[in-house]
């Protein structure tokens, strides 16, 4: 090799000649789990026929991943301004509640009155008005059961309280989020996914488990929530059901039978079998015990390993994925407030 001028060996680049070859692999190369030199990040491509998961490792920095939720959800009213794509209805129910007017369509007990104005629940309403903090006209109320005019002024620390409108969403629940409006363990709950649907103060009719998915409604109209958790009522619930192992025809002739488990008698309507493999399933049932579906099926020794609510009430899940919302119409709120008490 020639030197320069100084006496200095030249650097190696390309003008040389220099076949050096590069250290970075090329992309696909290496094996499902032998990581190659360079290589940051880790990629699951799924699984294979055998169930065993395939990985592929990329010489891309892994990029930081933003939190879903930066803060824990605060029972307080959001400030957030409205920020759905979807309008948010008014309802007005012309022609319906005037079929449904009684003496007492003028009032409304005070908790209730203070709960709509979206300060509180009813149960910290009744603490309010025992510590004697709502006045009514001016005057302090202490009774549980006094019942207010829908003119009569309500202050609660100075503050001047209206009912708010009505409101109806319908969530698609992902896993992972459990039905309260707060957590003292910091963890992700439903209230969060629908913060920003609207200024008023609504609440989740019923619960789903942490792991169970499909539809869970929220309002704030006590009326109609006391109504679908009555057991008289009878609201149709349908479940996709997916099981750890088939399902015995004999296990499916018993749970049609009705079963008693260890808080009395269950009855399911109906039960249908979906897949090939009998493991997944499609449950309606009318019972509103806690975690009823996997107690059933737990009786006779299966593990739910998937549970989705895909019908409510006759709400669907209807161009509804997963993890979003939407606001009833005014026809399918008609519907679950008077119509239905028709049945």
């Amino acid at each position: 090799m020639k030197k320069d001028n100084k006496g200095n060996k030249p650097s190696h680049s390309p003008e040389f000649g220099d076949k050096k070859k590069s250290r970075t692999p090329r992309k696909g190369s290496f094996g499902k789990d032998q990581k190659p030199e360079n290589s940051s990040k880790k990629l699951y491509l799924g699984r294979g026929k055998d169930q065993k998961p395939i990985y592929e490792w990329s010489d891309e920095a892994p990029k930081k991943k933003k939190p879903a939720f930066k803060k824990p959800f605060s029972p307080i009213k959001s400030k957030a301004k409205f920020k759905s794509d979807e309008r948010k209805p008014e309802y007005t129910f012309k022609g319906v509640e005037s079929k449904n007017k009684n003496k007492d369509t003028d009032e409304i007990r005070l908790n209730k009155y203070i709960a709509n104005a979206g300060i509180c629940s009813r149960r910290d309403a009744d603490k309010l008005i025992e510590g004697g903090e709502i006045k009514v006209n001016g005057q302090v109320i202490t009774s549980l059961g006094y019942k207010v005019q829908r003119g009569d002024k309500i202050l609660y620390n100075g503050r001047t309280l209206n009912p708010e409108k009505p409101m109806y969403v319908l969530l698609n629940k992902p896993k992972d989020f459990i039905t309260t409006t707060d957590d003292p363990y910091e963890r992700k709950t439903v209230m969060q996914l629908v913060e920003n649907a609207c200024d008023e103060r609504i609440f989740p009719v019923g619960r789903l488990d942490r792991n169970t998915t499909g539809l869970l409604l929220f309002t704030n109209d006590g009326e109609l929530t006391e109504s679908l958790a009555h057991p008289s009522n009878n609201i149709k619930k349908i479940y996709q059901v997916t099981l750890d192992k088939p399902l015995s025809q004999k296990d499916a002739d018993i749970i049609m039978e009705g079963i008693e488990l260890e808080d009395g008698p269950t009855k399911v309507d109906d039960l249908q079998i979906l897949s090939k493999d009998k493991t997944i399933l499609g449950l309606e049932i009318h019972s509103g015990k806690n975690r009823i579906v996997r107690r059933i099926f737990a009786h006779f020794g299966y593990d739910v390993v998937a549970l989705d609510r895909v019908t409510y009430a006759g709400l669907t899940k209807k161009d509804l994925p997963r993890g979003k919302y939407r606001f009833l119409t005014e026809k399918e709120v008609i519907n679950l407030k008077y119509l239905r008490r028709k049945k």
